[in-house]
């Protein structure tokens, strides 16, 4: 079995949410978000711990997992503030390793069990994926001694897709993915859009007009949502893009694979970045990465288990016997799928030959909604929908109460009756079951377009 992966909160979500309401709020009145004195962390440059940092709104889940929990476990993809938020939490008494020093990684290799137990405090291990067998000596740690917070432990991929940790992970941990910064988190602002979606009341929305336009929604998909290229501009967040895929491409998939092809894989990247929001459809794929069609699953596997990609299954529900069952693929961060496409804000302006501002905007909105699952009060999955006669929505949510919205994305600033054919179709389907439809556009008005149907700025998302 295995653990619970909190992208979304189950069970009695409401006293979780309550106390994460408290948490946030302490955040915020923090000086700088958050300020944090007097850490050291073994084998990591500690200059960042003096500047104020943005809050994480998973933190509250954090605290809570290691509040029950022997080991809990914050991954994502690299450079997304895992280790950042684990040395907040951990506060200065707990002892923090890291396994990209060099040192740490040859005695962890050396003698797994001895590593884990260096301290009776918590301990924390970043990027536990370079060091699998840690897991099976924590497993035996636990089992001697079983306590809450024993250990906290990060990693660039996810675990339960390396080999022989799930089985060591069952019923003693619990993970907390962490994606990139939400647009909510880099303006202080705690996400509630799939609530009020999923609530059925279009009053719920909170609509108003926004103040964003297109060129502003174009320089938010360049800029990406990992923390330093945030901070970056032009030919310096460039930079910082071209060597994170590059470090992953020779190092990461390195330490996680040994698949034959592996040399071919930064062409399936690049393809998946062009591609970003379109259906995946294999044998195009692998045609043009050259990797066999029939070996092409599990590198889109060893892309997900990186967090760089991930998959919007095909949702259908008897709906239609004609709909499609090809999931959709796009990658979680767009400032790394513009990159990877060389495009700019000002080479998707209006009357540009560039054509990737859509794919990037659905993108966008996935990579959102999926940060926004890990803190909602409503549990839910996100899917597609698609049949052969042409009818779509580009983002299908259904709650475990088997509410269902819809969600479109149009570049254009302003938006037709036409734009809500998909969503027309669920509703007048679905009846009572269907909550709400929004098309989102990239001007600034909210309109309604009749029963639970509305127009929306893409700020809405986050405001």
């Amino acid at each position: 079995m295995r653990q619970r992966i909190r992208e979304t909160v189950t069970a009695n979500p409401r006293p979780l949410l309550s106390e994460s309401a408290r948490r946030t709020q302490r955040i915020r009145d923090e000086c700088h978000i958050y300020a944090v004195h007097g850490l050291r962390v073994m084998g990591m440059d500690n200059s960042s711990l003096s500047r104020g940092l943005r809050p994480r709104f998973a933190r509250a889940l954090v605290e809570e997992t290691l509040s029950d929990t022997p080991i809990t476990v914050i991954q994502g993809a690299r450079q997304v503030g895992k280790s950042t938020l684990a040395r907040v939490v951990a506060g200065p008494q707990a002892r923090v390793v890291s396994l990209d020093a060099a040192a740490n990684y040859n005695a962890a290799r050396t003698d797994p069990d001895a590593f884990v137990r260096q301290s009776d405090d918590l301990l924390v291990i970043d990027e536990i994926q370079r060091v699998p067998e840690l897991i099976r000596a924590m497993k035996d740690a636990v089992e001697q001694t079983r306590r809450p917070g024993r250990f906290l432990i990060t990693g660039s991929a996810n675990l339960l897709e390396i080999p022989g940790t799930e089985e060591s992970l069952a019923g003693r941990a619990e993970t907390v993915v962490l994606y990139g910064l939400s647009q909510g988190e880099l303006s202080g602002q705690r996400e509630d859009f799939i609530d009020r979606l999923l609530s059925g009341d279009g009053k719920a929305l909170g609509v108003r007009t926004g103040t964003l336009r297109r060129q502003d929604y174009l320089e938010i998909l360049c800029a990406g949502s990992y923390p330093e290229p945030l901070t970056r501009q032009g030919r310096r967040r460039n930079a910082w893009f071209d060597n994170y895929i590059g470090r992953i491409m020779t190092r990461d998939v390195q330490d996680l694979s040994r698949l034959t092809h592996l040399d071919r894989l930064p062409d399936l990247v690049r393809l998946l970045a062009a591609n970003t929001s379109g259906e995946l459809v294999k044998a195009r794929f692998a045609q043009d990465s050259g990797i066999p069609e029939s070996s092409l699953p599990p590198y889109l596997e060893l892309l997900e288990t990186l967090y760089l990609i991930h998959q919007l299954p095909a949702w259908g529900e008897d709906l239609n016997k004609r709909v499609t069952g090809r999931p959709k693929v796009s990658l979680l961060d767009t400032g790394l799928a513009a990159r990877l496409n060389h495009v700019t804000p000002a080479a998707m302006a209006p009357g540009s030959v560039s054509d990737a501002a859509g794919g990037l905007l659905e993108s966008f909105v996935a990579a959102e909604l999926r940060r926004q699952l890990v803190w909602a009060e409503t549990s839910a999955r996100l899917f597609h929908f698609r049949d052969r006669n042409g009818l779509e929505v580009d983002i299908v949510l259904e709650s475990d109460d088997r509410r269902v919205a819809g969600v479109e994305m149009k570049a254009a600033g302003s938006v037709s009756g036409g734009d809500f054919k998909g969503l027309r179709f669920l509703r007048d389907k679905l009846k009572d079951r269907f909550s709400l439809g929004v098309v989102l556009h990239t001007g600034t008005e909210a309109v309604p377009f009749g029963d639970r149907l509305w127009a929306l700025p893409y700020s809405a998302l986050w405001t």
